[in-house]
């Protein structure tokens, strides 16, 4: 297995070299250079595996040069510590995949975890790394928990300042130790940019081990796949028809479900609901890509209009095989209908939806009504949120607190200013 740029289809690297490097010179995102194809015999046993078994099947074609089985099964081993139950909402015919089960209660925890441990399997004694990371909202509360205390491993997570929830500012700005968190006076397609700037700093690299942690980063954009083959396996049993509707934001879930989907796990569709971020649902009108100023929405970590996965989407959707090809849609969801859609679910099925799993609800049901919805975060995450739409929030629903004190550096949307910054993380 070799991994190209989706820029140039000749710069071929291994496993490795892919997730240190973060992204190719080029600009581009790494893709593997051919899709796995799962054996029909797996498929068919597929329902008997736990999580870890599938995701070793699943995981093993993309790794298996750079990581030996017994060091994959520990990092999957790692990575896959809580459930990730489906389960049906009320008595409607949508089915919520809980993917907020983690130690961050966000779908991220397991993308983050990953990366982790294929980084701790490569540290050398006494080299350091430095993790950079763009985040709106949830990415960066589950790298600095991922990464928090690991020895050689610097982590720096550019946030929007104003635009993330208390308590994801807390997850991501919370922890001090080897996580340094920067409140940019932007949006998240600015810190993306900052992020991306960095990484095509030839000098700067030279200078420093950057590696990303986003979901730009193979490692941790492979493992979110196990979220559809799961998806697939229940619809399987219980008669769902396979159809998933997925809040998006920089679209690496959504890639993840076209890879799954490419390797045999067969989706009929693919539903992808925005906030009212529209540049991928004008682009299916239009077919011009055409990115607008990023609008904030009460689904704060959807707030991207410029999303870097889309071109990871178009690679997969260019490679489909014959025969197998998902139907894909994106549709626009305005904050007054994420609002309406909390307070629906919860008053007919005592079902709580945060703002991001509420865009994928009322998608869903306006194609509809019938498949899978992808919770992404607990809604505990988004407190003030709930309580706009009910009035109160949910006793039942209520997570522990998180406890420490937010401390972070503000500073402007500059490369100049993020490179001196990394550059002291590097010699400190």
């Amino acid at each position: 297995m070799k991994y190209i740029s989706t820029n140039d289809a000749y710069a071929a690297t291994g496993f490795k070299s892919a997730v240190i490097k973060g992204i190719p010179k080029d600009g581009g995102l790494f893709v593997p250079d051919i899709i796995p194809q799962l054996d029909a015999s797996l498929l068919e046993q597929a329902h008997s595996f736990s999580i870890q078994e599938l995701a070793f099947h699943m995981l093993s074609p993309f790794t298996e040069v750079d990581l030996t089985d017994i060091q994959l099964k520990k990092i999957i081993a790692h990575t896959f510590q809580f459930d990730i139950p489906l389960r049906q909402i009320g008595n409607s015919q949508v089915y919520a995949l809980e993917l907020f089960h983690g130690p961050t209660w966000a779908f991220k925890d397991v993308g983050a975890r990953f990366l982790a441990g294929c980084l701790s399997e490569w540290n050398t004694a006494g080299e350091e790394n430095i993790i950079l990371v763009a985040t709106s909202g949830d990415t960066g509360g589950a790298v600095a928990n991922g990464f928090y205390q690991q020895q050689g491993i610097k982590v720096v997570i550019l946030y929007p300042a104003g635009r993330v929830s208390p308590l994801q500012e807390m997850q991501i700005a919370g922890l001090g130790g080897n996580i340094t968190a920067l409140a940019i006076d932007g949006s998240f397609d600015d810190c993306q940019s900052l992020v991306k700037k960095a990484f095509s700093d030839t000098a700067l690299r030279n200078r420093i081990n950057l590696t990303s942690a986003n979901s730009i980063n193979v490692a941790r954009w492979l493992p979110q796949m196990i979220f559809y083959a799961l998806a697939w396996i229940e619809a399987r049993k219980k008669g769902i028809e396979q159809v998933i509707c997925i809040p998006s934001g920089n679209y690496g879930n959504i890639a993840a479900a076209y890879l799954a989907h490419d390797m045999g796990f067969n989706i009929k569709d693919i539903l992808a609901a925005h906030n009212a971020n529209d540049t991928i649902p004008r682009y299916l009108t239009t077919g011009e890509y055409k990115p607008g100023k990023t609008i904030s929405t009460l689904a704060n970590a959807m707030d991207v209009n410029d999303p870097s996965n889309f071109v990871r989407l178009q690679y997969l959707q260019q490679h489909q095989f014959r025969g197998r090809l998902a139907s894909f849609q994106a549709q626009c969801v305005t904050d007054e209908q994420i609002l309406n859609a909390i307070r629906e679910v919860w008053e007919r099925h005592k079902y709580l939806l945060d703002p991001h799993t509420a865009t994928a609800w009322h998608m869903l049901n306006e194609q509809g009504g019938h498949g899978i919805i992808v919770a992404t975060a607990h809604p505990y995450k988004f407190e003030n949120v709930i309580v706009e739409a009910l009035g109160y929030y949910p006793e039942e629903w209520t997570l522990a607190r998180e406890r420490g004190q937010v401390s972070s550096i503000k500073i402007p949307a500059s490369d100049v200013v993020l490179r001196d910054i990394l550059l002291d993380a590097g010699t400190n």
